[in-house]
Formats: C-alpha cells, structure tokens, sequence
C-alpha cells in the first residue's frame, strides 16, 4: 500500500505538457508536405524501377493536390504553425506545374486556327452514329477516331461523309476533315513485340486556309497497374517510333491527335513531348468516362500552339472526346 501511495504520488508531481502530441503530430504533417512538395517538383528524379514506378506516379500527378489539401485540413485540425508553413511548398509546386491549366484560356481570335477533336471511339460502342452526331456538333476542322472497327467504321464514314468530305482510314485509326487531304500512309509505330498485321498509326497532310499540316493519328499500346507496377514497355517503344516518324516530318506545321494511353508529364511520352507543345490550359480528363481521373487523350502540335483543352459529352465510349483549337504560327518571312 505504501508503494502504491508513493507512485500515486510522484505521477502527480510529474508534471504534464499540453500539446506535445498535437506538436508531434503538426511534424509529422510537416514532413509529409515537404515529401509531396519533393515528389511534385523532382518527379523526374524518382526511378522507373521496379515496376516503372516513376511513370506511375507521374500518371497521377495533378492528385497530389487533392493530397495536400487532406494536409491542410489536418494541419487546421491541429492548429499546428509549423505544418502550415510547410504547405507553403506543395502548395506553390502545385500551382507553378499544374495553375495554368486551370486558367479558362484566351478567347479565340480567329485568324490560322483549326478546331480538333480527338476520341477513342471504342471498339464496343453500340451507337456510332450517335457518337458521329455529337463529334460533328463539335464543329471541329479536324476529327481523329481511335479503335475503328467493322462494321462500325463504315458508320462513321457515312455519318461524318457530308460535314467531312475528306477521310483516310488505316488500320483501326482515322482522320476526317473539312479541308482536302494528301500523302496519307500509315505511320508504322508497331513494337516488335507485336504481332503483324497490328496497324495504329496513319498521317496525312491537311491543306488548311492557313498553310499546309502535318496531322497525325496515333493510338499507343495500353498499359495496365498491376502487383508488379505500372506494364508500360509497349507503349513506350511506340511512342518512340512516333517521336521518330515526327522528327523526321518535312513538313513544319504538325498536330499529333491520338489515345496515347499516358498523360503528358509521364516519362514515356518524352520522344513526343520533348518536341511537341501541349495545351496551354484545361485538364480535360478524358478516362475513363464514368469516372474521368487523367488525360490520355492528346492533343500536340510544332510550330503551333494547342489553346484550350476540353472533354465533350459522354457518347458510347469508354473515353470521352476532347476538343481543342490548335493556333498555326505564322511562317517567316523569306
């Protein structure tokens, strides 16, 4: 009984610091932001192995927003000074990558500019002519279709024929428009891996009012997320025979349109975007459609710019359709 009396009264005399765990757990917080600051501003540093780790982060990069903003409500919660600061870094890596596309974008100016839209059009939509309708209700110049197969494509011909009198299809992609069309050919981006006979690349050029374009059509090979990471080889071995074909181009002006089963920050699609711009604003999450989380539908371009970037109404695809106005630079004079 004495002992007890006696550790009853040392706990008593020992005296008690409030807020210690709240501080503890404000560090934490902390440090957690400072790691997602890291992450967002040096992605480029984490490596693509195991698993092509560093793709699959970058794939899903704009959420870490939604991250910080879990934090912020945590830190609030705390009432913790020091995790607040430390948002500060997230907070404005976040913005300085990613604010501008929240911008709505300038209005259009007329002038050298071409309406595109890009869909993957699934090769199980059961209403093609209804998904023709809503595309050509886009008022788009230009419209790219992924995943054309029969008898559907024959649809999509008939239906974009009036408003599209020009067309080229090879394999399972398309391009319709409403200037006239010439040099078009498939553009082999096939990995070796593949099977013959595999075909999702065609290009034409595209005699606009404003000059001569280049426009390609891509659909890259898909990857998949599974126990061992993100399955992309495939998709990037097409991706640098695409960035090949472009380099090579002789033409100046070109717009790539394609599903390219990544989003623009992955590491994968560098051969393309090393050379090409991206839209300068909009998310325009494009998959999947019941649930849009990233945009693997694009659209690029050199010696242009790509404006504004939007998703159209879901159709019969998995994909929602994305419409952008691409402005052409003026050529220089001679």
């Amino acid at each position: 009984m004495v002992e007890r009396a006696e550790t009853s009264a040392v706990a008593a005399e020992t005296p008690v610091v409030p807020g210690v765990g709240q501080r503890r757990r404000g560090w934490v917080i902390a440090g957690v932001a400072v790691f997602l600051g890291g992450v967002l501003g040096f992605h480029r540093l984490v490596p693509n192995w195991p698993g092509r780790v560093g793709s699959l982060i970058e794939s899903f990069l704009p959420w870490v927003g939604l991250l910080v903003v879990v934090l912020l409500v945590a830190a609030l919660v705390r009432r913790s000074a020091v995790a607040l600061v430390a948002l500060l870094l997230p907070v404005g890596v976040w913005v300085d990558t990613f604010g501008g596309l929240l911008l709505p974008g300038e209005e259009s100016g007329g002038g050298r500019e071409l309406v595109v839209v890009q869909h993957n059009v699934s090769d199980e939509n059961r209403d093609p002519a209804g998904t023709a309708r809503a595309l050509i209700d886009s008022g788009a110049d230009l419209v790219a279709l992924e995943e054309l197969v029969d008898p559907q494509v024959a649809v999509y011909e008939k239906s974009l024929a009036a408003d599209y009198p020009h067309h080229v299809v090879r394999g399972t992609v398309g391009l319709w428009s409403k200037h006239p069309l010439s040099g078009e050919q498939v553009v082999d981006i096939k990995p070796p891996s593949i099977e013959e006979g595999w075909s999702r690349g065609v290009r034409a050029v595209v005699h606009s009012p404003y000059g001569d374009v280049a426009a390609y059509v891509a659909h890259l090979p898909s990857v998949r997320v599974g126990a061992g990471g993100l399955a992309s080889q495939r998709r990037d071995e097409s991706a640098s025979l695409l960035g090949r074909a472009i380099a090579d181009e002789s033409v100046e002006a070109v717009v790539l349109l394609g599903d390219l089963n990544g989003v623009v920050e992955d590491r994968g699609l560098r051969p393309l975007t090393s050379q090409l711009s991206c839209a300068e604003s909009g998310f325009a999450f494009s998959f999947p459609a019941a649930f849009p989380v990233a945009r693997i539908d694009q659209v690029m371009a050199r010696s242009a710019t790509v404006g504004h970037i939007r998703t159209l109404p879901a159709t019969g695809s998995d994909h929602l359709p994305v419409v952008a106005r691409v402005a052409l630079e003026r050529a220089a004079p001679e």
